[in-house]
């Protein structure tokens, strides 16, 4: 009977737990972990890897304090059993004294691993979130040398923004803005404005290591690390960087698994006093398909927004893209240019981009006609960027729906139907997949969307009233 009393302990925690906790993350953290042994008022519990082991500590110590204590009185103490992975030179698992009390939460604690388990001998290993070797990588910071804050244009649309980016860029990690959110609409400065941030960290603290990062990227890392079986090297890696930029993190919406290793990443770069620079296509409080947690985080430090500049502003932006690569055009032009492309400044940059080879290649000098000419061929064969929100909108507008009914889960064959045309048209005209367009059309699956798809096109091909309804939506879309 006495050996058994450690799984009865064991099984008395994990009754107390599963009411403290959600039902999911019982299950990815409780049900796996095993029950050892009970010695002398210490339980140990065997936990599956180094990684398991500093999630439990960082996320549910008090819980598992104040669950031994229950169960066991105030002398009762915690021991852990990691069984060592692959990213580890050890064959076998080691344990951790973990005392119930005094234990100061932002200090990692050291580890002991036997190299003689019949002599009791040891080494200590340091921090256990630093693999041996890693820091003397090479990292590549992946930062654009020509966005800097000297090339970005300061104006009444974007100066919190910039102010706040560069009071980061000279004491990162000890501001207030942290982590500090960019938010716009595409093509108004925010990747710009991250890299110039990481540019100017770089001048002032060489000694700190950079890392910008497009999030989709970081969502194949992540994958192939899943595939590889080294999620812990993956998960180092980003812990020993000082200045974290993630570019578009919208495009975690959905991905449960990458938030929650991002999540995980984030809290032990934020507790070490390390900058989170993060850009995104709204603010965090419209991001569809994150974990709440994740989206707490985000409003921690500040979220600035990037305005469509004012004309004044997209004069000066012209101006300096101009004096930059030594060309000198008619103000008039520049202020034809300013006038016609209002609302996109990549769209802008490369309209003069044109506009100077045009005259290059046809040997004909830069004046307004030409401008005209240039400008009116390319605003109106620029493909329009549109968003599933749009969509959503010019839908329900031509059914004569509120955009709010769309999102309900109401069976109404008019609504169902301007739901499967939204997801038809958002398919067809922005870069998102199928559970983020599922996400945003009344939080449905791909293969809902992928159905939905299907349907329109076949009713495309045989019903001659509906290939008309789904026509002029499309202009009305595009125009």
């Amino acid at each position: 009977m006495m050996k058994k009393r450690h799984l009865e302990v064991w099984e008395n925690c994990l009754s107390i737990i599963k009411d403290n906790v959600h039902v999911q993350s019982f299950k990815t953290w409780f049900e796996p972990i095993s029950p050892v042994k009970l010695e002398n008022n210490v339980l140990t519990i065997q936990v599956p890897s180094q990684f398991f082991y500093e999630w439990l500590e960082e996320h549910y110590i008090v819980l598992l304090k104040k669950t031994i204590k229950k169960e066991l009185g105030p002398d009762g103490r915690l021991e852990y059993s990691i069984i060592m992975d692959n990213s580890f030179s050890a064959s076998g698992p080691f344990a951790v004294n973990y005392p119930t009390s005094n234990h100061k939460a932002t200090k990692n604690p050291y580890v002991s691993m036997p190299i003689d388990l019949n002599r009791g001998t040891s080494k200590e290993i340091p921090n256990p979130f630093i693999i041996p070797g890693l820091k003397k990588i090479k990292v590549e910071s992946q930062l654009v040398e020509s966005y800097s804050f000297d090339s970005f244009v300061e104006g009444d649309c974007n100066r919190l923004a910039r102010s706040a980016g560069y009071a980061v860029a000279e004491n990162p990690g000890k501001t207030a803005f942290n982590p500090l959110l960019f938010y716009s609409s595409t093509g108004l400065g925010k990747t710009h404005l991250a890299h110039a941030i990481g540019l100017q960290v770089k001048t002032n603290f060489p000694e700190k290591t950079v890392l910008y990062i497009q999030s989709e990227q970081f969502i194949n890392q992540f994958i192939e690390s899943v595939r590889n079986n080294n999620q812990n090297d993956f998960v180092h890696f980003y812990q020993m960087i000082d200045v974290l930029i993630i570019d578009d993190i919208q495009f975690l919406a959905g991905k449960d698994k990458t938030q929650d290793v991002f999540f995980h990443i984030f809290n032990h770069l934020h507790q070490s006093s390390k900058q989170l620079i993060i850009t995104s296509d709204k603010p965090p409080v419209e991001l569809k398909g994150m974990e709440p947690r994740l989206l707490s985080r985000f409003k921690w430090g500040l979220s600035a927004d990037l305005q469509v500049p004012d004309f004044d502003t997209r004069v000066s932006i012209l101006k300096r893209k101009l004096y930059n690569d030594g060309i000198i055009i008619p103000e008039e032009v520049i202020d034809y240019l300013a006038h016609s492309i209002t609302t996109n400044v990549r769209e802008m940059e490369g309209a003069l981009i044109s506009l100077i080879a045009q005259s290059s290649l046809n040997k004909k000098s830069i004046n307004l006609d030409l401008a005209r000419q240039m400008i009116d061929k390319f605003v109106k064969h620029t493909i329009k960027e549109v968003s599933i929100d749009f969509i959503q909108k010019v839908v329900c507008d031509y059914f004569g729906l509120p955009v709010d009914q769309m999102n309900t889960k109401t069976r109404k064959r008019e609504i169902v139907q301007a739901r499967q045309v939204a997801m038809y048209f958002s398919k067809k005209h922005t870069k998102s997949s199928l559970a983020t367009i599922g996400l945003q059309c009344g939080n449905k699956d791909h293969a809902t969307v992928l159905h939905a798809c299907k349907t329109i096109a076949n009713l495309i091909e045989t019903d001659k009233q509906f290939r008309t309804f789904v026509m002029d939506i499309d202009k009305k879309i595009l125009q």
